[in-house]
């Protein structure tokens, strides 16, 4: 990895792994639907002047089509899917299971034909990494909280598909314009729905929290997630995941004295290991392939 590609993955370990501790505060106050609005239009409104200043507004309408179904599918769905969770489990669990987001990739770029081979290593980081799954629902989660596990595989799902449109479909695309795009769209879809669900009142560290992850998670951490996909590709630049939950993990346990659970303890190495050796390079015309915009 090169000096500027450390970079942008630190300074998007940050960005990303501060969410889930917002998130599970703002959650405590709004609806998920008010949550995902206030992420996303406020986001829009911030770029919207840069994207006309730069001339990108008609590259941004010329690829709108494919530019909704990354909005859609990064943020539009898992944001409200994640908010919802986030309302009944701790955000470390969360955080931890957006940690198998590589494995999904992975298996996207298998079905893709990306991917070269899948030698021995891949297919035992596979097996880890569900292990690790397995660990963390088979000790944490009782009952009807398996379906919030299961929507936040989806939620995976959502984040690993993505950055393969953004590597293939919108790869001309000026990353403000994307961004732009998306969260405008995504936020007056939300519009009627978040409109009924709005609080009468909210704390001041709720606004803020919404105000943080509108500016800096999402209009910051996506700008520099656009320039780490270039630097190393879209299949390895979901690898920023494992930082996210380290960082997630203990700011859940520090600022909302979530508990340092069995199965955080054993899953979260399983899953760490699992998608490190998954998604390692296994030669230099691999490394070659998968870096490749």
């Amino acid at each position: 990895m090169t000096r500027r590609g450390f970079w942008l993955f630190t300074a998007l370990s940050v960005l990303w792994g501060i969410p889930y501790l917002l998130i599970r505060v703002a959650v405590r106050q709004v609806d998920p639907s008010v949550l995902v609005l206030a992420r996303t239009l406020p986001a829009s409104l911030l770029l919207l002047p840069l994207v006309i200043y730069r001339r990108e507004f008609s590259s941004m309408v010329k690829n709108l089509k494919w530019i909704v179904i990354f909005g859609v599918i990064e943020f539009g769905v898992p944001w409200y899917f994640m908010g919802t969770v986030e309302k009944h489990v701790t955000s470390s669990f969360t955080s931890l299971m957006i940690a198998t987001v590589p494995l999904f990739s992975l298996v996207i770029s298998k079905i893709r034909k990306v991917q070269e081979n899948m030698t021995i290593q891949r297919w035992s980081g596979l097996a880890i990494g569900a292990a690790g799954i397995l660990s963390l629902v088979g000790f944490d989660v009782r009952g009807s909280a398996l379906k919030w596990a299961g929507l936040m595989l989806l939620v995976c799902v959502g984040y690993a598909a993505g950055p393969v449109i953004l590597a293939t479909k919108v790869r001309e695309v000026a990353g403000i314009a994307v961004v732009a795009g998306a969260t405008g769209v995504v936020g007056l879809l939300w519009i009627p729905y978040s409109v009924s669900h709005w609080p009468h009142a909210v704390a001041l560290k709720t606004v803020l929290a919404l105000a943080a992850l509108s500016v800096a998670c999402t209009v910051g951490a996506f700008l520099v997630f656009f320039e780490l996909i270039k630097e190393v590709g879209a299949a390895r630049a979901t690898v920023v995941t494992y930082m996210n939950t380290a960082i997630a993990v203990v700011l859940g346990i520090v600022f909302l004295n979530e508990p340092l659970t069995t199965g955080i303890a054993i899953g979260f190495p399983l899953v760490l290991v699992g998608s490190y050796y998954a998604t390692g390079s296994n030669s230099r015309a691999t490394s070659k392939s998968t870096n490749r915009v």
